[in-house]
């Protein structure tokens, strides 16, 4: 997810460590933050293997500020990781808004609603968080503890506007209607 991110801020435009942590800090600080010891090492990493480029313009201060650029090979990267993602960056939330928010970026509709259509299939499959001695799915009128009842009533909401979210995405895209970047 983290590496997801960097090179999907990167697409937009270059930038420095700092405002890269900020962006992905507002994308999923409140669920996973990131921190230093994690950014730095993913980003020296994704230099190694030629994804970008670090180099050095003045700071305000005096002092020479790294800026992080995509290099050709990282937009590859970032186009792959978009057109097939790994199966938990489908059924993870979390991952999944992070796939999401750089989607635009895939400029084939098609393509765009493939991933789309990946994660309605997972969301429309019978799950719960909790399940009976048979292993079938509890819902919310079978539970008796309002509090995992509340779970399981806010998941059945949340799940229903995401999956006409889909629905409607994908019959936008798939209709011509959506502008890709």
């Amino acid at each position: 997810m983290l590496t997801l991110a960097i090179l999907g801020f990167l697409h937009d435009e270059p930038l420095h460590g700092y405002e890269l942590k900020s962006r992905i800090t507002g994308l999923t600080g409140h669920v996973r933050p990131v921190s230093d010891g994690a950014l730095y090492p993913a980003i020296t990493r994704l230099e190694k293997a030629g994804l970008l480029v670090r180099r050095s313009e003045p700071g305000s201060g005096g002092a020479a500020r790294q800026v992080l650029e995509l290099t050709a090979e990282g937009r590859a990267e970032l186009e792959r990781r978009l057109s097939d993602p790994e199966e938990v960056e489908i059924s993870d939330q979390i991952r999944f808004f992070t796939v999401a928010t750089f989607l635009d970026r895939l400029t084939d509709p098609a393509r765009q609603a493939a991933v789309l259509r990946r994660r309605l299939a997972f969301l429309e499959a019978p799950s719960s968080f909790f399940y009976d001695a048979d292993g079938r799915p509890v819902t919310a009128e079978q539970e008796p503890n309002p509090f995992r009842r509340g779970m399981l009533l806010v998941a059945r909401a949340s799940g229903a506007a995401e999956r006409a979210w889909l629905a409607d995405t994908i019959a936008e895209l798939e209709g011509g209607g959506a502008t890709a970047r």
